[in-house]
């Protein structure tokens, strides 16, 4: 076990659980720890934020929009097919003058161009996809002269869901966007979902680097590559790994199988190895569990809302919520 407290690092390597009765402990500073409490905050606050949809004539992204709008947390400025817009709106009992409505119909990619510049410009706070594939809306945010990543940076986004679990948020990373990361990458996943962890309040997250079990065996790279990333420790967390699931989030699991480490059973962020994990983990939440999973990409200069069709429209707008909150944290 390898222990650096001064950075806020504390990893514990896979075969290095400590198992005995003694627990290392790490106090935690969660200022939200559910969704309720979560929307009283940004309601409070009186700010609005202004959302560019890109592709907005899709009615769940736009009711989700429309959702925010009514509770005073966003603007709305739509980028689409205006006469279905137009339409939609109407069938939500809106106006479309409280909208600012930017007419396109031609590829998607453009569309989501002109959200991103609108963001890049200073005319939008916030960037969502529509009706359009994820890989063009990220394309438009990571292009280097016109997209919104800061210069000089990483040109990483990744994807970040978080859910309500035993008197906390817990985040799922990545369920979207990186398919087969390598330990670089898996390294940037964690760094790009702190900043997310912090504007919740919690200025040391736990992450759990996941795999099917706790012990390295070359025969399951995943297990090697998690003992690595807990080996070098990020900055600004506590790190451990490999751990199975049930071993990152269940103290009842922990306490059977007598792990002692400080991440173990109270995981604040669960790292993936691959997608299909992240994805399949995502969807049980959402389905098999029925939680609401608020979820947002990181690594772009804004927060970006990339919503699901598996997202109920409650998770839609607790995605934007914590888009607005995670605004307000870097102002």
């Amino acid at each position: 076990m390898f222990l650096k407290n001064e950075a806020c690092i504390i990893v514990v390597s896979a075969n290095e659980h400590i198992r005995n009765k003694k627990r290392l402990s790490i106090g935690r500073q969660s200022m939200f720890t559910n969704f309720k409490d979560l929307e009283a905050y940004v309601l409070a606050q009186n700010t609005k934020k202004r959302i560019a949809l890109a592709n907005a004539h899709d009615e769940p992204a736009l009711s989700a929009v429309v959702n925010a709008k009514r509770k005073g947390v966003v603007e709305g400025t739509l980028i689409g097919k205006e006469p279905e817009i137009i339409e939609m709106l109407h069938e939500m009992g809106e106006n479309e003058a409280d909208y600012e409505i930017i007419h396109f119909d031609g590829e998607e990619l453009e569309a989501a161009k002109i959200a991103v510049k609108l963001v890049k410009e200073g005319k939008a706070d916030i960037p969502m996809k529509g009706i359009l594939q994820t890989s063009s809306f990220a394309k438009a945010i990571l292009n280097r002269e016109t997209g919104l990543i800061p210069e000089g940076a990483r040109r990483l986004m990744s994807h970040v869901g978080m859910f309500e679990y035993e008197g906390r948020f817990v985040m799922i990373t990545d369920a979207a966007i990186n398919i087969t990361p390598d330990l670089e990458t898996q390294i940037g996943i964690i760094e790009n979902a702190l900043p997310v962890a912090r504007a919740l309040g919690n200025e040391c997250p736990k992450v759990a680097v996941l795999s099917a079990v706790e012990n390295v065996s070359e025969k399951m790279p995943s297990t090697v590559t998690a003992a690595a990333i807990a080996e070098r420790g990020v900055e600004g967390c506590v790190v451990s790994g490999p751990l199975a699931l049930d071993g990152a989030i269940s103290m009842e699991s922990v306490k059977h199988k007598g792990i002692a480490d400080p991440v173990a059973g109270q995981a604040d962020i669960l790292l993936v190895p691959f997608i299909e994990v992240g994805n399949a983990l995502y969807k049980a939440v959402t389905y098999i569990a029925g939680k609401t999973v608020a979820s947002g990409v990181c690594g772009a200069s804004s927060p970006v809302i990339i919503t699901s069709r598996a997202d109920s429209p409650e998770s839609k707008y607790f995605s934007i919520l914590l888009a607005v909150l995670r605004c307000m944290k870097q102002q």
